[in-house]
């Protein structure tokens, strides 16, 4: 198997893994209730805004990771949609940090290295081309 089709394969694998957390993290923050949601995220009834607006970027960038690249329709929308989950992954590290939740921001630099590999892969060793 080429190299360039292995980390095709494995920039689609990061790309799925990225968009199907999003929706879930979207799903949580926009569709359940307020009280279901505090449960996971301690800060939401304090801040009900802040948790709709993030669950609106985060489901905007699982659909912006996954289809401008699927339907191959302006697919440089992908390169953007993983800069803007690394912006979304430092916004939350700093948050949590303001909070004295700093041993919570694994999950963000994991996600955020995702992002940079989407980002680099899409941008350098495999872009998808337009359909034009």
């Amino acid at each position: 198997m080429k190299a360039n089709k292995i980390l095709n394969i494995g920039l689609w694998v990061a790309q799925g893994l990225l968009a199907l957390t999003f929706i879930w993290a979207a799903y949580t923050k926009l569709f359940q209730p307020l009280e279901e949601a505090a449960k996971m995220l301690p800060w939401a009834k304090e801040n009900p805004g802040l948790v709709k607006l993030t669950g609106v970027f985060e489901l905007l960038g699982a659909l912006g990771l996954i289809l401008p690249a699927a339907l191959r329709i302006q697919p440089k929308l992908t390169v953007f949609a993983a800069y803007g989950a690394m912006v979304l992954m430092v916004s939350a590290a700093i948050f949590h940090i303001s909070r004295g939740e700093a041993s919570l921001i694994g999950m963000n630099i994991f996600f955020f290295v995702l992002a940079a590999f989407i980002a680099w892969g899409r941008t350098t060793k495999a872009p998808i081309l337009s359909k034009n």
